[in-house]
């Protein structure tokens, strides 16, 4: 992509009224415009790189051979009603509105209700089952606050997976299979190292269920890790988990982190509440055991921000930049102006990603928007690098410079 064709602009300074550093920088760079508290577009870079999160995270997803769809957002009250979920004094996030008609809808701020529903048309017997179903949907939860930039949002994209199971041992090994394909993911994404699976409150369903949580100060959760043990405990369980684990509270650190996904074992308890069940192999109708599995997007976008920046901007890991190349171009003499066209049209055909900056602005403008962005290579052409045969590469996490020629160059990129 020509710098000259996006609409977008860097800005020096945020909006003031912005206080969260992945906010502020992502503004900065031009990914994302603030509507309002909580609710943030996404321009053609943010996009690329939610794109980018969102496809590592469904390769991993269909390798556990779950099916992608789609849901609708227009939740139906009577669905909801059979869970008690409807209820505000259960659940007081629901946007709630009415059709022409005056039927009372909610937006949907999670899917199992729904995904009960529908999958009652399609589980009859033993052989329809095991089932497993994940979307990449906008979510709308009417939070009291929403802080924290894009890592808390009352609009944010989410990644919802659901899964129905014949028995509860084929839930627990689904699950399991959930928590190394969420591994991975987290992994790819470059926060494997300071994700944790983290012991958390199972609400009404079962004593715990599990979140993956980050490392960052931004975060609005603190865990207590133990180091050794490979084991994270959300502090609003620490007391029952340490008596369940058989450690002591003193051989935990407290951290501060953000929440990036979380799975949970319902057991039965949703369908048996939707009234799902299916025929078992000797033709008796069973329970379904349900595990849901959710990963925030758009949050984990926000916690890469905050963890992958410094002072100069982002840092984005090669696989989910919005290009892999920023392409700077120094001068406006015919030779410097062909080498750069060429270059930008070398690159694009070897399957790497630019953005080529051929704006009339100044060299100093194109370096700091090449850090704001957060590019991982900035590739500089000039009169004076072409007198030398040379071709200037600069990597974005360590600032290494090296001068190359083009074969060298293309080389290295790929």
């Amino acid at each position: 992509m020509r710098l000259s064709n996006l609409f977008t602009r860097t800005l020096k300074e945020a909006p003031a009224d912005e206080v969260a550093k992945n906010a502020q920088l992502l503004i900065r760079a031009g990914f994302v415009y603030k509507e309002m508290a909580g609710a943030y577009a996404y321009l053609p870079l943010g996009l690329k790189v939610l794109e980018n999160i969102k496809q590592i995270v469904r390769e991993e997803m269909n390798a556990i051979h779950s099916n992608e769809l789609i849901m609708t957002s227009l939740q139906r009250k009577e669905i909801w009603e059979k869970t008690g979920r409807w209820d505000d004094e259960v659940v007081d996030i629901w946007f709630k509105t009415k059709l022409k008609d005056e039927t009372e809808v909610g937006l949907g701020w999670s899917h199992e209700e729904a995904i009960v529903e529908m999958l009652k048309q399609y589980v009859r017997s033993y052989k329809d089952l095991p089932i497993s179903l994940y979307q990449f949907q906008t979510k709308m939860r009417n939070e009291l606050r929403a802080k924290s930039g894009i890592m808390r949002g009352r609009e944010f994209v989410m990644k919802d997976m659901y899964s129905l199971h014949a028995s509860a041992e084929d839930l627990e090994n689904y699950y399991n299979q959930a928590i190394e394909a969420y591994k991975r993911i987290y992994s790819r994404l470059g926060i494997g190292d300071d994700t944790y699976v983290t012991f958390a409150s199972g609400g009404a369903f079962t004593k715990f269920s599990h979140e993956f949580q980050t490392i960052t100060d931004a975060g609005e959760d603190v865990i207590y890790l133990h180091r050794e043990k490979n084991i994270a405990i959300n502090e609003e369980v620490i007391d029952d988990a340490v008596k369940e684990l058989g450690i002591s509270r003193e051989e935990l650190e407290p951290i501060k982190t953000a929440e990036v996904g979380n799975i949970f074992n319902f057991g039965t308890t949703k369908t048996d509440s939707m009234g799902l069940k299916f025929a078992d192999q000797n033709d008796q109708q069973a329970s379904i055991y349900m595990g849901s599995y959710g990963i925030g997007i758009t949050r984990v976008m926000g916690v890469i921000a905050e963890k992958m920046s410094d002072d100069k901007g982002l840092i984005w890991p090669e696989n989910i930049a919005p290009a892999k190349v920023y392409l700077v171009r120094i001068g406006d003499s015919e030779n410097v102006v062909k080498h750069a066209d060429e270059l930008y049209q070398a690159l694009e055909k070897q399957g790497i990603d630019v953005l080529y900056d051929d704006r009339d602005v100044r060299p100093g403008q194109k370096f700091a928007d090449a850090e704001l962005m957060g590019i991982p290579y900035r590739v500089t052409i000039s009169e004076r690098l072409e007198e030398a045969g040379q071709i200037e590469l600069v990597t974005r996490g360590d600032g290494a410079l090296r001068q190359l020629t083009q074969d060298e160059l293309i080389a290295i990129l790929n």
